[in-house]
């Protein structure tokens, strides 16, 4: 009897090629999971060090010290607190990046790029307290760039970007001493907190944990989501494609994979010049197809519509479609197994970073100060591999449509319109129960999971009881896929209440907000409501992000980036579910902390659940309570105003 084929994920296509790299013996990150097991539990609860070499030290009834004398608590803090510092790191060496050329584009230095939004630019140099009366553009762009770069490193003061959360938001964190000093210094001191024979407290360890944390959501990645969107232009919304389908058999495809679009903003340019295509067509193919996997996928949909191939699980198999010419990667979530495929597929695998090398891929390095040139060097060498593909294209036919681009600026227009812009008619959703709540469903995919799953039950889940979505990364493709992302999705799958608020603005009930540096929007998006009811009072939601009726989740997540995610939505007052597990269940005190006493001291708290229906009820039942504190949770009957009554009111 032949052996039954694993379901690996919810979409069919996708299963398809996985099925056929199984039968010609080709591995994948499926296989290669199934060759891990079974898993060391020791790194699964978080209590095996490795900081110093007397050890490697576990945990264990027999052992329930290191050789030093740590325990569990502080072992699996420091763990922790390492995975934040990782994190953080790369959100923010992908901010600096972003700052640098921004800077060099408005001193003059780098062609190819421009100040594309110059409203975004006046904007974010009133956030730094930048005077802009009376200079001209190129100055204050100097300034906002010298500014952005100059956080990273600072030695003194806190991050600007900081002081665009509530009030009461910023003096929790002054009381507790954890506003990010600099972006650069908070991930250097948890180095050296974790260093042997340092910081041995869980709850100092965590302190500056959430210290650097913060560094990222309010910092690095603020920076570059803020930067690009100048540099780039803002995103808006618009409509565009999804999954394995958007590739193209005759043409020459080209995947943009990983996360910095400095890159793949040129990838664009250099793809459509009329003398690029004219040499894919002398090679034989009927132009190029742009396309886009993980982070970088993102930010190229919402700014120009180029067409998703997948999120992160997606980058094997999409090669094994046999028509993926070139894959242009560059920094974070890039398997190198991708290198291995190129023995089984005629695709060029082409690294493009410093920081960023692979064995056995081609290496053109990006130079920032000559973009489009690099550009059009990367985009040649796919064309030129289109004449060595090789046996029959196996490219699924699914393609969803999904309507993506929707930042704080554009959902303040759609929801007030050119006359009121703002929060109100969002507040006052929710405050009449249309609108029971606002999650955040962000993150990664895991193989522990069937692949994508978790993500869309979940939100299906949420929106059938009337929360709206906001998603952004990896979750976000997966929910497109699912025909979530469309105006339409609101008949099929929203509550009666938020399908009545998406008819009228004409929104999906699950928005599209970009990538994972773009969770940055979320939290200003967050802050924008307090601050709406703050200001009026008669669209009140509190004080503070911890007070609003908001749950963030990452369903499927597997990277340091999403713990150092998790931590800044923790440590603005969210409460945040992380499916699979966290790494500190061996340490029971510092796991208590976590999932419980944390919510005093930041106001919001982590949380783990096994299934999608389990997440969603902690999610639900989260919203709940903020409502019923609000008190906001007895449906108010609607009141017909009388011209009396009219006459009362005041505009």
């Amino acid at each position: 009897m032949a052996e039954e084929k694993k379901r690996r994920t919810v979409v069919e296509g996708l299963q398809g090629l996985i099925d056929h790299m199984d039968e010609q013996g080709i591995e994948h990150c499926f296989k290669r999971h199934d060759l891990q097991s079974p898993r060391c539990k020791f790194g699964s609860e978080g209590i095996c060090c490795r900081i110093c070499f007397m050890g490697p030290c576990r945990i264990t009834k027999k052992a329930e010290r290191g050789v030093c004398g740590a325990d569990a608590n502080t072992i699996a803090a420091r763990n922790f607190i390492r995975m934040i510092a990782g994190g953080a790191a790369a959100h923010s060496d992908h901010g600096r990046d972003v700052a640098h050329v921004f800077l060099e584009t408005a001193k003059g230095n780098i062609k190819g790029y421009q100040i594309k939004d110059r409203q975004k630019l006046m904007d974010v140099a009133g956030y730094l307290g930048i005077e802009t009366e009376g200079k001209d553009l190129q100055k204050i762009a100097i300034e906002v760039g010298e500014v952005c770069l100059g956080e990273f490193g600072k030695q003194h003061g806190h991050i600007k970007f900081c002081e665009r959360a509530p009030k009461k938001r910023q003096e929790i964190w002054k009381k507790l001493g954890v506003t990010p000093r600099g972006v650069d210094r908070e991930i250097v001191e948890i180095m050296h907190r974790t260093h042997m024979g340092v910081d041995q407290y869980y709850r100092s360890l965590i302190m500056q944990g959430t210290r650097c944390a913060l560094g990222d959501g309010w910092g690095g990645s603020m920076i570059a989501t803020e930067l690009q969107d100048i540099l780039f232009e803002q995103p808006w919304h618009l409509r565009s494609t999804v999954n394995l389908g958007v590739l193209k058999p005759d043409y020459v495809n080209i995947v943009v994979h990983g996360h910095e679009p400095i890159l793949s903003e040129m990838i664009v340019v250099a793809a459509n010049e009329p003398d690029m295509i004219k040499l894919a067509k002398d090679k034989g193919a009927a132009g190029i197809n742009i396309a886009g996997i993980c982070c970088t996928a993102n930010e190229i949909l919402m700014r120009h519509g180029i067409p998703i191939a997948g999120n992160f699980l997606f980058q094997e198999f999409a090669i094994a479609t046999g028509v993926v010419d070139a894959m242009i990667v560059d920094v974070q979530c890039i398997m190198q197994g991708l290198s291995q495929l190129q023995n089984c597929f005629h695709t060029k695998l082409i690294t493009t970073s410093p920081k960023g090398r692979i064995p056995g891929a081609t290496h053109i390095e990006f130079d920032e100060e000559n973009p489009l040139e690099t550009a059009r060097e990367i985009v040649r060498a796919g064309v030129e591999n289109f004449p060595n593909r090789r046996g029959e294209p196996r490219i699924p036919n699914e393609k969803q449509t999904v309507v993506a681009g929707f930042t704080h600026e554009s959902v303040i227009h759609m929801l007030g319109g050119s006359f009121r812009t703002g929060y109100r008619p969002l507040n006052d959703n929710i405050i009449n129960g249309r609108i029971f709540g606002i999650a955040g469903v962000v993150g990664c995919n895991n193989v522990k999971f069937t692949h994508n799953e978790f993500h869309t039950e979940v939100v299906k889940e949420l929106v059938k009881n009337n929360v709206l979505v906001l998603q952004t990364g990896c979750s976000a493709i997966a929910c497109g896929m699912a025909e979530l992302m469309v105006p339409e999705a609101a008949e099929r799958f929203a509550g009666e209440g938020l399908a009545e608020v998406c008819r009228a603005v004409g929104i999906p009930p699950v928005l599209h907000c970009g990538s994972c540096v773009d969770n940055s929007r979320l939290l200003i998006a967050a802050s924008g409501v307090v601050n709406e009811g703050l200001a009026d009072k008669d669209v009140f939601l509190g004080e503070d992000i911890a007070d609003l009726p908001m749950a963030g989740a990452a369903p499927e997540w597997m990277s340091e980036k999403a713990i150092s995610i998790g931590h800044y939505f923790v440590a603005s007052g969210v409460f945040t579910v992380f499916g699979i597990g966290l790494p500190v269940t061996g340490a029971p005190e510092f796991s208590q902390y976590l999932f419980a006493e944390i919510e005093k001291d930041l106001g919001g708290k982590w949380a783990v659940a096994k299934t999608p229906k389990e997440m969603a009820e902690m999610m639900l039942d989260h919203i709940a309570d903020k409502r019923r504190a609000l008190g906001i949770h007895k449906k108010k009957e609607r009141v017909l105003y009388d011209m009396e009554m009219r006459r009362q009111l005041e505009v």
